[in-house]
């Protein structure tokens, strides 16, 4: 199956304009030509004229080896998806009577979430009769705000969701 022409670069006898603007391999501007002349002077050289601008007036062209140009590009965009970071949501869960040791082991995990970008939502759980105690629920989440608040900010306070309460920190920026 032929592939369509709109995916393929717009290089040598792709190029249909009346007249280009041709920039040389070297940066310099050759000045204004038909597309033909302009592709025989790349032949010479031995490289490809690739469409660089459609929109200027007149388009502008360059002279230059497309192979080296197409694998350039696909090596700043595998760098590019190589430096970008997704930011998750981690969760870290508790009882509203949690032992303190217990508790330290939460804030270290949600402090190391923080520290690599990511945000955390810290959840209390409640079992049967426990949900009475919501007060309580609460005044720990919000002990772990003030103990995460060097690293982080609160973007959503203490929140009721049926037999559990939560709460979304994100990392300061």
């Amino acid at each position: 199956m032929k592939k369509p022409t709109r995916d393929l670069p717009t290089i040598n006898e792709r190029i249909r304009f009346p007249k280009v603007r041709v920039i040389d391999a070297d940066g310099g501007q050759l000045g204004i030509m038909t597309p033909r002349e302009a592709s025989k002077l790349a032949e010479e050289k031995e490289l490809d004229l690739v469409l660089v601008s459609d929109k200027a007036d007149p388009p502008v062209c360059r002279i230059m080896d497309y192979g080296k140009f197409k694998f350039e590009q696909e090596k700043k965009a595998r760098e590019a998806r190589k430096k970008q970071h997704t930011v998750d949501v981690k969760e870290v869960k508790m009882r509203y009577k949690i032992e303190e040791h217990d508790y330290q082991v939460r804030i270290n995990h949600a402090e190391r979430f923080l520290k690599e970008g990511d945000k955390v939502k810290a959840t209390v759980m409640f079992k049967g009769r426990e949900i009475q105690h919501a007060d309580l629920a609460e005044e720990l989440l919000n002990r772990m705000a003030v103990d995460l608040g060097p690293v982080a900010e609160i973007q959503q306070a203490p929140k009721r969701e049926g037999r559990n309460i939560t709460m979304l920190m994100a990392p300061k920026k």
